[in-house]
C-alpha cells in the first residue's frame, strides 16, 4: 500500500483500516466512521503554495511530518503566532489540540500527517474571503 493512493484509519480498537483515496474521501471518512470520533488519519499529501486556509483540530494533538521540501507551520497560540520550520526530511512537529494552524510552503513540499479528525474545523485566512 501507498498513502499517496491509501490513506489508514487507526480506529478506537486500534486496528487499521485502508481507504482509498478518492475526491469525496473527507465526506467518506465522516459517513464511513461515525463522524471520525475516536478515529485517526494516517495521511499525506503534496502543496506547491500556501494553505489558503487555518485549520483546527479539537479531538486531540495532530502530528506533522515533512517528508520532502519546506514548510513552516504557523500556529495561533495565546501570546501571538508562533512559526515552526520544518526544513528537513523526517522533522516533525506536534500541533497542539484547539491550535489553529497553516502552512506556507517555499517549495515543492510533501508532508505526512497524523489527525485526530473528529470536529475538525477551517477558516478562510483572511476574514471575509473563502
Amino acid at each position: 500500500m501507498n498513502l499517496d493512493n491509501t490513506f489508514a484509519v487507526l480506529k478506537p480498537d486500534l486496528s487499521v483500516e485502508p481507504v482509498v483515496v478518492s475526491p469525496t474521501i473527507y465526506a467518506d471518512l465522516d459517513a464511513n466512521f461515525d463522524h471520525f470520533k475516536s478515529h485517526v488519519l494516517v495521511s499525506t499529501h503534496e502543496f506547491d503554495s500556501d494553505w489558503g486556509m487555518w485549520e483546527k483540530h479539537p479531538a486531540g494533538d495532530e502530528i506533522v511530518m515533512l517528508l520532502s521540501g519546506s514548510a513552516q507551520m504557523v500556529l495561533e497560540t495565546d501570546s501571538g503566532s508562533e512559526v515552526v520550520k520544518l526544513d528537513t526530511p523526517n522533522t516533525y512537529t506536534i500541533i497542539p489540540r484547539n491550535t489553529w494552524h497553516t502552512a506556507r510552503v517555499s517549495a515543492p513540499t510533501r508532508m505526512l500527517f497524523i489527525t485526530p479528525g473528529d470536529g475538525t474545523e477551517h477558516r478562510p485566512l483572511r476574514p471575509g474571503t473563502e
